[in-house]
């Protein structure tokens, strides 16, 4: 086994602490990196408090890992000593199932193993997450990370960045469409760029005057504050496409009203309680709600050789390990633009 050190939650009403805990040793088809970033993501919070149930502790948070790697398996083949990797979600699937075998890992028929507070494929070892200082990986499930990007940048793509890129290439999102996005934080501030990258017309919804600036700076071509009626009357039956960014209540049946005939409302978002939605406001223009996880493999170094060649990155504030808690605070607050990357460094 390998000595590893990160931080932990112990227990749900618990900060995180220094934590030592050991990663498989190397196989055959396993790389090992050292992990020099790793994004901060809002599930993170949400797990350690186990708000979603579940929870298995000791935790390391953390599936926005970007590193170099230092070893890998005697049948490796897609990577080398030295290279860039990535991993994000996710670190095994049964890779058997009709899922599995179309490249949707995500959806995984048997489970999946996400990256961290998950399970390996045995069903009882623990994974843990990339607040730590390296990590083993099956090399199927380790991502290649261009040396032309900045790798902080890059770190919360791996899940910020697929969460929004994977819908926008399942329905075609591009030239023609107008697309909205509701929510200016981590994730809808990549759907932003995305979804301008593609083509669309792309329009900020927030209930935050003070987004607008930095939606028309992000390439947003259009900003509706939704607190505003007359605002929002203004789009009405509008959109062809609603990127549904936010995880806290709000109402459905109002943006459902921005959508034209056939439009699709797509959460990538995950509020804690049931929404409320009228069947009218479907009926209304056989409009669609949907929702949509990360992506495959495949996908997701689709989308981070797409970033490559775009130079599309996150918008991100680099912390120490230590000021990890003040950062979950600022979260909570929205006091982020877009992203806290952890510097591992400082681990």
């Amino acid at each position: 086994m390998i000595a590893t050190k990160g931080y932990a939650a112990q227990d749900a009403h618990s900060d995180l602490a220094p934590f030592q805990f050991e990663r498989r040793e190397v196989n055959p088809h396993d790389v090992q990196f050292d992990i020099l970033y790793c994004g901060v993501c809002h599930s993170d919070l949400h797990q350690i408090r186990d708000e979603w149930g579940g929870s298995i502790f000791p935790m390391v948070p953390g599936h926005e890992i970007v590193g170099r790697i230092t070893a890998v398996g005697t049948h490796v083949t897609k990577f080398k000593v030295g290279d860039l990797a990535g991993v994000g979600c996710l670190v095994d699937s049964c890779r058997q199932c009709a899922n599995c075998q179309e490249g949707l890992e995500q959806y995984c028929l048997v489970g999946n193993s996400q990256t961290y507070n998950g399970l390996e494929q045995d069903g009882k070892t623990p994974t843990y997450g990339g607040y730590s200082n390296l990590i083993v990986v099956h090399e199927n499930f380790a991502l290649h990370i261009s040396k032309t990007l900045d790798l902080a940048g890059v770190a919360p793509l791996l899940c910020a960045g697929i969460t929004t890129y994977s819908p926008l290439k399942h329905w075609k999102v591009g030239k023609g469409h107008k697309v909205a996005v509701l929510g200016l934080g981590g994730l809808g501030h990549m759907a932003v760029k995305f979804a301008v990258a593609f083509g669309a017309e792309v329009t900020m919804l927030s209930t935050s005057p003070s987004k607008e600036e930095d939606a028309k700076r992000l390439g947003a071509h259009k900003f509706v504050l939704t607190t505003d009626p007359d605002s929002v009357k203004d789009v009405k039956g509008y959109f062809d496409f609603i990127i549904d960014t936010v995880s806290a209540p709000h109402d459905y049946n109002l943006y459902l009203s921005l959508l034209r005939t056939n439009g699709v409302h797509i959460c990538v978002g995950a509020p804690p309680t049931p929404a409320e939605i009228m069947g009218f406001s479907l009926i209304g223009g056989r409009k669609s709600i949907a929702g949509s996880g990360i992506g495959g493999i495949a996908e997701t170094q689709e989308m981070l050789d797409y970033c490559a060649e775009h130079n599309i990155l996150s918008d991100v504030e680099v912390i120490s390990i230590k000021d990890i808690q003040t950062a979950y605070d600022r979260m909570l607050k929205g006091d982020v633009r877009y992203r806290f990357v952890i510097d591992m460094s400082s681990l």
